[in-house]
């Protein structure tokens, strides 16, 4: 790159499936990030082209379409007119779809890999971007979906060496990717351009778990925590026939199955699930799921010698994965790109840009630790005058800190809203409801006011300098528990004094907090120790069942004023409900 050059804003882009967002790059610095659920408050919501979040992360930047160099983008759905038609034959084949068959769009990918072709070759990008309001001469770039989601794992650490590693439902013909760094270079290992014009492989683990999701009454691609939830409870009597259809190949290192068909794979289930409880059956999927990333990841560790793993893709927002990887292979770190689903390719597109446009060597002299993911909008003061503008909304006299505290103590349930939302599944105490650890209750009065299922455990938030007293936190863990993107042990002596945060195996899944990223948040961690001795509140998510987390002001009202929350603190203040402060 010529450092004389002005620099580039960078759109990336994850559309045409579940968890849709879009992300905004000045060069290096990521300067928004948003999901499409959290603007129109459908949970996974998805658009092939998602105007909303495009627009959302522009104006938060202070950016308009045509101040955009480039668009980086997946290969997924793109609209028919949009493709180049060479030939006769094509002209007939886009008028059968649209005439014929009201397909109006098509899957790129498909696109790719039955024409032997490139994305660029088959798009008019020109008309494309035109015709989305940006400057004709904004260029699109292509990424690989695997890609995308390792790169962000190496460019968000300082690390020497390392394995990269991904594993999801599918993406670009692939459904895990291996990369080694080592000495400098960067090496893809498999799930790189190479499988452009392969068929998808029938060996997710990824989509076996989604089946099972479904196969029990639940969403897949959204409900598959609570799974892993599950899991805790049962005993995973149907482990020996699931692993008859896995195995971990001795000579690549790779999952692999005896399934031939994605279509036979639900079928498969719903069978093998007939008279097992739910606990059960997810107990052994999550055992497979254990052992076979396990032992796929101790042969490239064993082959490609590292102290260091990222981790992205959706399998691995499964936590417990995660704190086995951590524990059993040896390693001084791990860290898992916070938005480890499709929506973190939105992040994860432009830094595959920058490493093509910039090589390697200028690409790792930019690279730095990530500090957070507060990168939604800030809605500043106006949540305060959201709140004091409705009459049934109280403003609490005296330090919020210490009344947020002092409510917590008693009991009470509050949300913390302030300055920008979270990017990615986890509030990270932006958005995020508070709760007392100590009480037992606690769990109960938690799922019956938010409508959440009786089973899934809370998560405990723990400042960054207390964390190893209470918590298996290490070196090891400690960036990934920034995220909350592992599960550890709860020390002994702490199991009992914080019961609503720990799992029935005795670990938890914890988020580590400094001063400099969330001062409010920091500073409740400091008032409700002072008032009972205990470093942890309970840290869950702004949002009832089903719903995405709160963005705005006026959702964060709803919630109080529907009861889910007892009290809001923000920057400016602390608020309840009048006839619950006992005012006329």
């Amino acid at each position: 790159m010529d450092q004389g050059k002005r620099s580039q804003l960078i759109l990336g882009i994850s559309a045409g499936a579940h968890d849709t967002a879009a992300a905004l790059y000045e060069d290096y610095d990521i300067k928004a990030a948003v999901s499409l659920e959290r603007l129109t408050r459908r949970k996974n919501d998805r658009a092939d082209f998602p105007d909303l979040c495009i627009d959302e992360v522009l104006a938060i930047a202070g950016a308009t379409r045509a101040d955009v160099d480039v668009i980086a983008i997946g290969r997924r759905y793109f609209p028919n007119e949009f493709f180049r038609l060479n030939t006769v034959a094509g002209r007939l084949q886009q008028w059968f779809r649209t005439n014929i068959r009201k397909k109006n769009s098509r899957n790129m990918m498909r696109e790719v890999r039955v024409g032997k072709t490139s994305a660029a070759d088959l798009l008019d990008a020109p008309a494309f971007v035109a015709h989305h309001g940006f400057r004709p001469d904004t260029a699109m770039f292509f990424y690989n979906h695997h890609e995308a989601h390792a790169l962000p794992t190496l460019f968000y650490t300082d690390w020497p060496e390392a394995l990269l590693v991904t594993a999801d439902g599918g993406g670009d013909n692939v459904n895990y990717s291996f990369r080694t760094f080592s000495n400098g270079q960067l090496q893809t290992l498999y799930g790189g351009s190479e499988c452009d014009h392969t068929p998808l492989p029938v060996d997710s683990i990824g989509e076996f778990y989604s089946a099972v999701t479904e196969a029990l009454g639940f969403v897949p691609a959204r409900h598959e925590g609570k799974i892993t939830g599950l899991a805790a409870f049962g005993t995973p009597v149907l482990y020996d026939e699931m692993a008859k259809h896995y195995r971990v190949d001795p000579g690549s290192g790779r999952i692999q199955s005896d399934f031939t068909d994605h279509r036979a794979v639900l079928p498969y289930v719903r069978k093998i699930l007939q008279g097992v409880s739910r606990e059960d059956a997810a107990a052994s999927v999550q055992r497979l799921t254990e052992k076979l990333m396990i032992e796929s990841l101790r042969h490239w560790v064993a082959r490609y010698p590292t102290k260091h793993i990222g981790l992205a893709g959706g399998v691995f927002a499964n936590v417990s994965v995660n704190r086995l990887i951590a524990e059993q292979l040896g390693l001084e770190e791990i860290f898992v790109f916070p938005a480890m689903g499709d929506e973190g390719l939105a992040a994860g597109g432009p830094i595959v840009y920058l490493h093509e446009r910039d090589g390697l060597a200028h690409w790792l002299g930019q690279r730095r630790r990530l500090k957070d993911v507060y990168l939604g909008r800030d809605f500043g003061d106006a949540i305060d005058g959201e709140l004091t503008a409705r009459p049934e909304v109280a403003r609490i006299h005296g330090p919020a800190v210490e009344g947020a505290a002092q409510r917590l103590a008693a009991g009470q349930l509050g949300a913390i809203y302030t300055n920008r939302m979270e990017f990615g599944p986890r509030a990270l105490g932006a958005r995020t409801i508070l709760a007392n650890p100590a009480r037992r209750e606690t769990h109960d009065l938690l799922n019956t006011r938010l409508n959440r299922t009786e089973f899934m455990p809370f998560a405990p938030v723990i400042q960054a300098g207390k964390a190893e007293q209470v918590f298996g936190v290490s070196r090891v863990n400690a960036y990934a528990c920034k995220f909350m993107t592992t599960t550890c042990d709860v020390r002994p002596e702490w199991r009992s004094r914080i019961p609503a945060v720990v799992h029935l195996d005795g670990s938890a899944r914890p988020q580590i907090v400094e001063r400099h990223t969330n001062p409010l948040y920091f500073d409740i961690l400091t008032a409700f120790e002072a008032a009972t001795g205990l470093p942890v509140l309970v840290n869950t998510s702004f949002n009832v069942h089903e719903e995405p987390i709160v963005n705005s002001p006026k959702e964060c009202v709803r919630a109080l004023l529907d009861g889910r929350i007892d009290f809001v603190v923000t920057e400016r203040g602390l608020y309840e409900r009048r006839n619950q402060a006992g005012m006329v």
